[in-house]
């Protein structure tokens, strides 16, 4: 008998939702799978969002894309959050599952095969010190050295900082969320030399209003990267 056959045997596959046997590492079970938003058919191209209609291949923007500026160039998310996917960000976030990363991290990647992405370099979400200290870890790094191992591309997890402490946000409106993320990301000077004239591929866990991820992309864009795409675990999305 294999090793792997022998470990698979000792620790069988389990949901990464709520621990029910799979056939896979890394899954979902049925039950898990249908309570779990995955985006897909026709979408914003700026910010990943679910639309109605038929996807043609044309591309389209939802209602806030067009009216809100948007620093990066193109956008996806995995799933909606909502039910099992908003567990499973909450748990990444809050609850200590960095077993999580691996699982969501291959999902992320299969994201990116949408975009069109020219040889990008992974860049997380910067958390505030404070922040970082307090939960032991930013889950957008982890999230991005993930993605980064299964697409094989580099990864600079501190090219951005985020130097100005924000009370949270959950709550807040978008203008105040846009407000309060003024100036609070800034590019890191000690790594400009991996960033400038490169495309980024900005990774966060989830999307609500954009404030954040633009605030970064901005950030980004005044250090001298190329182009800015974004792509997130989970998307806040209307009516769901």
């Amino acid at each position: 008998m294999r090793l792997q056959s022998v470990i698979q045997a000792i620790y069988p596959p389990q949901c990464v939702a709520c621990d029910a046997l799979t056939d896979a590492d890394f899954g979902l079970c049925g039950s898990c799978w249908s309570q779990t938003a995955f985006i897909g058919g026709l979408i914003c191209d700026s910010c990943g969002t679910p639309l109605l209609g038929d996807d043609d291949g044309a591309r389209v923007q939802c209602d806030d894309c067009m009216t809100i500026a948007r620093p990066w160039d193109q956008g996806r998310a995995v799933f909606a959050y909502s039910g099992v996917g908003r567990r499973l960000v909450l748990g990444l976030k809050h609850g200590d599952r960095t077993d999580l990363v691996p699982a969501v991290g291959r999902w992320i990647a299969q994201k990116t095969t949408e975009m069109r992405l020219l040889d990008p370099v992974l860049v997380p979400v910067p958390l505030h010190w404070t922040r970082l200290l307090k939960r032991r870890y930013n889950q957008s790094a982890l999230l991005a050295l993930a993605v980064g191992k299964v697409l094989d591309q580099p990864v600079c997890v501190d090219a951005l900082l985020r130097p100005k402490r924000t009370k949270p946000l959950d709550g807040h409106t978008r203008d105040a969320r846009f407000a309060a993320l003024s100036d609070a990301i800034t590019a890191n000077p000690k790594q400009r030399d991996q960033i400038v004239g490169r495309s980024v591929l900005l990774i966060d866990d989830v999307m609500t209003s954009g404030a954040t991820l633009a605030a970064s992309a901005e950030a980004l864009r005044v250090a001298g990267v190329a182009n800015v795409s974004i792509v997130t675990l989970a998307r806040v999305v209307k009516d769901t």
